[in-house]
């Protein structure tokens, strides 16, 4: 079995890339270096979304800036990272994922400096903006890049199966650090890694990376572009705003529906134009759309969880912010042991399994964390959801991510990156906010029939933590059933 493998990797090492280069010349030399480089900007530009997410009162105090202001500067990251993913995508295809991913670390890098020296909230602000826009350019490329280094099929699953974790693991290594930075002399501190990263891979990437599929032009869809990025920052911004003022509120209302409409304007732009930025049956696909669906649910359910999870146990339970993220390490450790297997997993029982397999144990975490009350013991219910949740997230990301871009033509593979992280970015706006929403209507609702604070509050957590776990059993429920074995092609 293992000689079959090593045959087959043997002749598509031989097989020519668009480029005109064989595969093994353009991406068989460093190997394990050029992979790591690539994991490490995805690790890093996830770990700078969350890093601030602990420190916000520090930077309220220092800027004296209102609350509406801090929630914006909270999201401002995610929404031009959002918004911009699929406008990275199709860049990375045109001109060249590795032209492309440069220049997008180099705005990354330039922009968290701004951040660190940043006199005041505005310009605090616009280089959070720019972090995101960066990061939209430099993450589909880097996914298109992992094809180049490993093209042949067999590596080509393990490489996405490990790089289907990178994300949740930097979104976990953020919000542990961010209770270090909270405890050091200043948030300031938050943007060294991103800094320091981005110097190093833009000294040692020309030297590391292939060049990727041949940039091999055409027209840039101006229009979609335009719709698909205001759309959803539009969107992301009501989304942000609605657990707080009311989903029938101006202000969410407003953005939402505006939101709502642009994205319609995209959708019916793309089915005319003849080079769409996002062809309508690249995510239609069945098993496409049903792995995106599994990317949207395990990045809604992290976020959940280190949202609530630090207010239960801050609000609650008195916890410090250290405190909080000390809590939070058997989570991180679970995800980071439970990725090293992940591609051998997927490699043996094929992307169903493992998927059908992290949304069931997802969903048993989700279930433990919704039985905690006001004094349920750490060593319980919270650790039982801190350890089985993240076992299960590493491998709904690994078997989701090889499902996504299995059967992807060279020439979309920044359009496939790009998709993979729009889920990724959509299920914490629009999951965190439906859950927030329930969490806060059943406090709400206690606390007006007499119920204390504390007990109204771990309630409402708790129903919004059940809620997750029903949605996650009935996606593992249709994960089974859409994704059947094609004969010849699955290993599962």
């Amino acid at each position: 079995m293992r000689r079959a493998v090593r045959q087959q990797d043997t002749v598509a090492n031989q097989r020519t890339t668009p480029s005109g280069t064989t595969a093994g010349a353009a991406a068989g030399r460093h190997r394990g270096a050029a992979f790591a480089l690539l994991a490490s900007v995805q690790f890093v530009l996830i770990l700078a979304m969350s890093m601030l997410n602990v420190v916000l009162p520090q930077i309220q105090e220092e800027f004296g800036t209102s609350r509406g202001e801090l929630v914006l500067l909270g999201a401002s990251y995610g929404m031009s990272f959002s918004g911009l993913l699929l406008l990275g995508g199709r860049l990375s295809d045109l001109y060249g994922s590795r032209r492309v991913f440069l220049l997008g670390t180099l705005v990354f890098g330039l922009s968290s400096a701004l951040a660190a020296f940043s006199p005041g909230l505005w310009t605090l602000l616009a280089a959070r903006f720019a972090q995101g826009a960066g990061a939209a350019l430099a993450v589909p490329a880097a996914m298109a890049l992992v094809s180049a280094v490993h093209p042949e099929p067999a590596r080509h699953a393990r490489a996405m199966a490990v790089w289907g974790g990178l994300a949740a693991s930097g979104g976990t290594a953020g919000m542990l650090l961010s209770g270090v930075v909270a405890s050091a002399d200043s948030w300031r501190w938050a943007f060294a890694a991103p800094v320091a990263v981005a110097a190093v891979v833009l000294a040692v990437a020309p030297r590391l990376l292939p060049q990727g599929a041949a940039p091999r032009g055409g027209r840039l869809d101006v229009l979609g572009a335009a719709l698909v990025t205001a759309g959803i920052g539009l969107l992301g911004y009501g989304l942000v705003e609605a657990p707080e003022h009311g989903w029938t509120s101006p202000v969410a209302l407003g953005p939402l529906v505006g939101g709502a409409v642009l994205l319609l304007g995209f959708v019916v732009t793309e089915a005319r134009v003849e080079q769409p930025l996002l062809p309508l049956s690249f995510p239609a696909s069945p098993r496409r759309a049903t792995a995106l669906l599994a990317v949207f649910l395990g990045a809604a359910g992290i976020t959940t969880i280190f949202f609530l999870l630090a207010l239960y146990l801050q609000q609650v339970r008195g916890y410090t912010p250290l405190q909080t993220s000390a809590a939070f390490l058997p989570f991180g450790l679970t995800l980071v042991l439970s990725g090293l297997g992940v591609g051998r997993m997927v490699q043996r029982f094929g992307p169903r399994v493992v998927l059908v397999t992290g949304l069931t144990l997802a969903g048993l975490g989700m279930a433990a964390l919704g039985r905690a009350g006001t004094d349920s013991p750490y060593a319980g219910a919270l650790l039982a959801g801190l350890v089985l949740f993240p076992a299960g997230a590493a491998l709904v990301f690994a078997g989701s991510t090889v499902t996504a871009t299995t059967d992807v033509p060279p020439e979309q593979a920044g359009l496939a990156g790009a998709v993979v992280n729009t889920a990724l970015e959509a299920g914490p706006a629009i999951g965190l906010a439906v859950l927030v929403t329930l969490a806060t209507a059943r406090t709400d609702a206690l606390e007006r029939a007499g119920t204390a604070a504390a007990t109204a509050q771990s309630s409402g957590y708790g129903f919004a933590f059940t809620v997750g776990a029903v949605a996650f059993g009935v996606a593992a429920l249709g994960t089974l059933v859409l994704l059947r074995p094609r004969p010849g092609r699955d290993a599962a």
